[in-house]
Parts: C-alpha cells; structure tokens; sequence
C-alpha cells in the first residue's frame, strides 16, 4: 500500500480526522473503495468510471484522494448548485480538517460574470428603456464597485432570466477580448487568472464543452497542467457534450445580434449607417422565418434527414432561410463600413460572418456522420451534431505520458485536442502540484493523466455501457458502490394494477385520483413527476381543482424553479403560516435529478409512466438507426437503458438518508406485466414490494404514524 492510499484509509476510517472533527460524518466501507480506486487512479494515471450509490459519500471519496495527493486538480459538475457546494462547503471544509494548503478556485462561464464594458453600454439599450430597468441597471453599477468576482450570483433579486442579465454579461459571440477597453478589470480574465493559479479548479460541464469546442482560452489553456481531472454527476457528459459539439443557428442569435448591433451603431456611429432599418429586416426575416417552421403546442424537434425539415413548406421555408441570409449579409456590409471606427463593429462582424456561414450549412443537406434537427417552441433553433461524444472524447481522455520537458518531434498546435491529450511541453512544466505534501508514488507531473468519473447513475448493468460508450470510454476501469441504504426497510415499491395503460385517455386523471387518494392520509409530502409536459399540467390541474384547500399544490412552470423547492422542503407535512396541511409538487423534467429533500418533507414518489425516450425524438431515432446497423436492438441496447437511468434517478428522489421512510408508486403496469418490467425493476434500489391497494394505503397509514410518533 503507498502512502497516499495510507492516508486516505487513515483519514475515512473510524478513528480518522473526519469522524474526529466533521459533525455527522460515519465511515462507509463503500466509500473507502472507491477513494482507495480514486487513489490507484491518480497514482497511476488512466480512466476510473464509479456508478455510487445514494448516501456513498462519493463527495469526499474522490476529494480526499485527489487533494491528498497533491496533484493540480480540475473537477467538474454538470450543475451550479454542485459547484457551489463543492467550492463554497465541501473543498474548504476538507482543506481545512486535513490542514492543506491548497488553493481553490471557481470558473463560470463567461455569461455569469458582469461585463463592465457592456454595463457601461446598457442604459443606451432599447431594453433599458423597460419600466423599472434603470433603477435594476442603478443597483447593477453600485454593487459593481464593490464586488470582487463580479459573479451574477452574488447579485440578489437579479433573476438570470431577466432580460437585463444579457445586457450586462457577455457572450462569446459578443466579447471583445484582448481588444475591449475594459480588458483589464474583466471579472472573466480575473477569474481564469486566479483559477491558473490555482491547485483545484471547479468547473462545470457546460463550460467544459463549451471551451472545447471553440478553442478558447480557459479550459483549452487549463487542462494541459492538470493531471487529474474528475467528472461528478457524469452521467450528463454525453448530451451535454453534443449540444456543444454541434453547429447551432437560431432566431435568439438572431435578435441578440439585433439589439446590440443597434444599441452599438445608434451609440457609437449615428447617421453613419442606417442602423434601424438595417435591424428591422433582420428581425422581420427571423420572424419569418420562425413561421415558416409552422404552429405547434409546447416544445417539439422536427426530423430533418433531407433538403428540409420534416412538416414544413419546403419553399416558404427555403425562401425564410434564404431572407435571413440576405438581411445578415446586408448588416455585415453596414458594419463593414465602420469596423475602424470601434472593436465592438469589428466583433459584430464577425458574429454576422459566423451566422451566415450557419445559414449557408443549413441551406444545404445534413452531414450523414450525424444528426440535424430542428427545435420549435416561441423560437427556432436548428442544431447539426454528432450522435455522441465518443470520438472526441476518447482522443481526449486517452492516457499518454505526461514528462516535463520532453518535447514531441512535432510540437502539437496548443489548442488542439492532440495537445490537450499529450500535454504540450509549453504548458507541461508548469503549475503541477504546489500542495507541498505530494506522497511518493504520485510522481507529480510525470506519468499518465488521470480521469475520474462518477454518478448515482450510469447504466442498468454491471458494465455500465450506457455511459462508457458514447462517451469512448471503453478502456476504463469500471466500478460500482452499492448505497448503504436498508431500501427493504425504508422504501417500498408499489405498481397500482387496476390503472389503465399509459397510453388510455384517462391514465392522467387516475393518476391524480390514486395522488388524491394518498394525500388524504399522508397529507402532503409528496413528489409527481411526469414524462411529458401535457401530463404534468392535466395532473396539475386535476389536483388543484378537486384537492383539499388545506393542500397547497405546487405545478413546475407556475413559479421559478428554486421558489417550488424551497416551498416544497419548508411545505413539508407539517403546515405553514396559512394553515396549509401540507405540499405536493407536480414537476416533470429537470425535478427528475438533482431535487434533493431529506427528512420527513418528501415520504411519497409518483411516477406517471415509465421514462422511455419519446419516439419521434431525431436525435433518439438516428442513434436508434446506428444500433440497429450494428445488428444489436434499439429497444433492448438503447430504449431500455434509457427508460432505466431516468427511472432510477426519479426513484433516487425517494430516500436521501438513513433515517428517511417512503415509497415509489409507479403508475404504469407494465413494470410488472412485461418482460422487461423484471430488468427495470433491477436497476432500482431493492425495495419491498407492496403487491395490492390495500398494501399500499395501509403503507401510507404506517409513515403518517411514524410521522406523528416523532412530533410532526
């Protein structure tokens, strides 16, 4: 055993410095294994994939090796709330009891910094002009002058919604980098100074791609110091990648260009360029050209495997594509016309050039290596992308000797993968690992790159091939932790058999009636989430019209989402000020993960039907097609592990500690007709079955006993 996998036992187990000094904290044998996994890991460079189990601990089970070992450090979640957590709570904490002197750092994308040049820009907006926003732009300026960061989030009452947020952050497309003459004091430069500095970076997914794929400095600039990198809630990697790996053109490109192409020439070159009509035929043709992509409910993704998108009119359409392409041509020949007079023209014109280069892509056939789509919903979106992320990221993340000093034959372009892979000498050298307590056999800066990731989530079978594939993992070093939950004591799984299938009419009110049937003895605590949107609303509505008015019913999408949590956990079962009994909250989508509520506030999970991919999805059906060319079952080797994950992390809502006590209702019987019930019931925590109605009431009669037991 080396010294670091010494003293990562020694600080998890029972008489470590944790137990010692963190309130709450108990050994777990499953997360020793996987920081002992973590450790080889970092020692010896290569791939770690760990599925981990609710209630691991899998936080402090990559944290303490990785921080021990006094390797520089890049970890990456797929959420803000994470990497707060982790930069604000977890890391500190653990620096702090081990006595480490590590320095961490936060990187954002660029959209969560203000930008002082657009700030500066703001009041001449057209937005501006909107009722309350100069008093919001006054607010804005002051806590600019004292903050720090220049992080949006140290901002209260400023919802990134708002459409102030836009006005004050910049973008990639609208940055003016080295040219802005704020350059200096930029809150985004500041940032990835301090985070090259650093011993441990936390980031995030989308900033990981987002970087990666336009080359950028930041995380381009990063990685090649960086030995070790961990990817947690790494279940979302692939379809975050391939949102960003992908071509993108939309009508939101488009009216941002117009806002600030107007507000820059009306403010910096009045007269020079007729700004205004330049600007209405852009947006005319964006308009236009939402149109022509047609009229439909709520959010839907067209099929586009031809000329056109599936559903549309192929000439209204061509004709609006080929409009917007006219107006973008006839803006950038304005802004040709006064490049020399700012660098915000000459930044506007190269945003102009890139969409029309998008328009003239989109103009002609889909690329056959992979998948195009259009998303209609108020805007339109067309996105060309690979079915995965495989191929770069296996280039990425393959292990290749890392030596200071040892220059390849070819020096490898700095912003290129291959260099990023490799580790260009020109960054090799540098900040590796300042920690000062390095043990021996981590060799710092010499060896292969490590690479960990890890999730409660990664597949339905003990290869986790559902994750390891699209992301071209397949000489990684697999692993699951079980969680240490008793689920045969604290949960129970019941699968109501007298509803009719998901596709009857009727299946939404009977679900809201079996909800209203529980919530009379359970009295609240209770969580729905819904596959689609159009059942979320029905059930919704149903609760709200026929549920008790001592009930208070939360629907996703009638407030913003962290108000329906915090409501939600301070709801609980146990009343509020108004003499509400309680809360049940209605959600689909994204309350599927990361909504955690421990305690006694969420005792019950509805789940309207089982989460198989939607079948018209282009982007399910193309990667369906590659499976079955491949002479494997789309349904068995795709639909399946799909319906699986989101299955379990829905149920992952349910129970968040020991103590917890509830049950999953799953309205949807064939989890116990089909064949295939029996392999989604595996990949769920092993809960008691309830095998009828009565069962199941006598249940939720048993958890408001306990409830009341323990004073609630």
């Amino acid at each position: 055993m080396s010294l670091l996998d010494q003293r990562v036992a020694d600080t998890l187990s029972s008489h470590g410095v944790l137990a010692q000094t963190v309130p709450g904290f108990q050994p777990r044998q499953g997360q020793t294994d996987m920081a002992m996994a973590v450790s080889r890991t970092v020692q010896e460079g290569g791939q770690l994939v760990v599925e981990a189990g609710t209630g691991t601990g899998k936080t402090y089970a990559y944290l303490v090796p990785v921080l021990l070992s006094g390797q520089r450090a890049l970890v990456s979640t797929a959420t803000k709330a994470l990497q707060d957590q982790l930069f604000s709570r977890d890391i500190p904490r653990l620096v702090e009891v081990l006595g480490l002197p590590i320095r961490v750092a936060l990187l954002k994308g660029r959209g969560n910094y203000l930008c002082l040049h657009r700030m500066e820009q703001a009041r001449h907006s057209p937005d501006s002009a909107q009722p309350g926003a100069q008093k919001a732009l006054a607010k804005i300026e002051t806590w600019a002058q004292s903050t720090r960061s220049g992080d949006m989030a140290e901002l209260t009452g400023l919802d990134e919604r708002s459409s102030l947020w836009p006005l004050v952050t910049s973008t990639r497309d609208n940055c003016l980098g080295s040219t802005c003459p704020r350059y200096r004091a930029c809150h985004v430069n500041l940032a990835r100074k301090e985070a090259m500095a650093a011993d441990v970076v936390v980031i995030n997914h989308h900033l990981f791609f987002a970087d990666m794929a336009v080359r950028e400095s930041g995380v381009a600039e990063l990685l090649p110091t960086v030995r070790v990198t961990v990817f947690d809630e790494a279940h979302q990697l692939n379809e975050i990648g391939v949102n960003f790996l992908g071509q993108q053109l939309s009508t939101v490109q488009l009216h941002e260009l117009v806002r600030d192409a107007l507000g820059t020439g009306l403010q910096l070159a009045r007269g020079l360029v007729d700004w205004q009509a330049l600007s209405a035929a852009l947006e005319k043709a964006a308009r236009d050209w939402r149109l022509a992509a047609g009229m439909h409910r709520g959010s839907v993704r067209l099929r586009w495997t031809g000329q056109h998108p599936e559903g549309v009119a192929p000439d209204e359409w061509s004709d609006a594509l080929q409009a917007v392409s006219s107006a973008l041509v006839d803006l950038q020949n304005g802004l040709d016309m006064v490049s020399e007079l700012a660098p915000d023209f000459q930044r506007l014109g190269e945003r102009t050039r890139e969409l029309v280069q998008r328009a003239t892509l989109f103009a002609q056939t889909p690329n056959p290596e992979g998948v195009r789509w259009a998303e209609v919903s108020a805007q339109l979106r067309l996105i060309e992308s690979p079915l995965d992320i495989a191929q770069a990221f296996s280039a990425l993340t393959r292990s290749v000797p890392v030596t200071p000093g040892s220059a390849p034959e070819t020096l490898p372009d700095p912003d290129s993968l291959e260099a990023l892979m490799a580790g260009d000498p020109r960054h090799a050298a540098g900040h590796v690992a300042t920690a000062g307590n390095a043990p021996s056999g981590a060799a710092p800066g010499v060896g292969q790159r490590a690479w960990v990731f890890t999730s409660a989530t990664l597949g339905d079978e003990p290869s986790l091939r559902w994750f390891t594939e699209p992301c071209g993992l397949s000489s990684a070093e697999v692993m699951q932790v079980n969680s240490p939950f008793d689920y045969a004591q604290q949960a129970a799984l019941y699968v109501p058999p007298h509803l009719p299938r998901p596709g009857d009419p009727g299946h939404a009110t009977q679900v809201a009636r079996l909800v209203l049937e529980a919530l009379a003895i359970l009295g609240g605590r209770t969580l729905v989430l819904t596959t689609t949107l159009n059942a979320m609303r029905s059930i919704g509505e149903h609760l709200q019209a026929q549920g008790d008015s001592s009930l208070e019913v939360l629907v996703q999408g009638q407030s913003p989402k962290r108000r329906l949590m915090e409501r939600f956990r301070q709801g609980g079962g146990q009343g509020d000020a108004q003499g509400r009994a309680g809360c049940v909250l209605v959600a689909s989508a994204s309350f599927w993960e990361g909504f955690d509520v421990p305690g006694d506030a969420l005792q019950l999970v509805v789940i309207d039907k089982l989460p198989f991919p939607p079948p018209g999805d282009p982007l399910f059906e193309a990667r369906s097609q590659r499976i079955t060319l491949q002479g494997k079952s789309a349904f068995a080797d795709h639909a399946l592990p799909e319906a699986a994950v989101s299955l379990k992390q829905g149920a992952g809502r349910l129970i968040r500690n020991e103590t917890d006590r509830g049950i999953l209702v799953v309205c949807d019987n064939r989890l116990s007709t089909m064949s295939y019930g029996r392999r989604l019931v595996r990949g769920l925590p092993p809960m008691r079955r309830l095998e009828d109605h009565a069962a199941f009431l006598e249940a939720l009669r048993q958890l408001t006993t306990d409830a009341t037991s323990c004073g609630l």
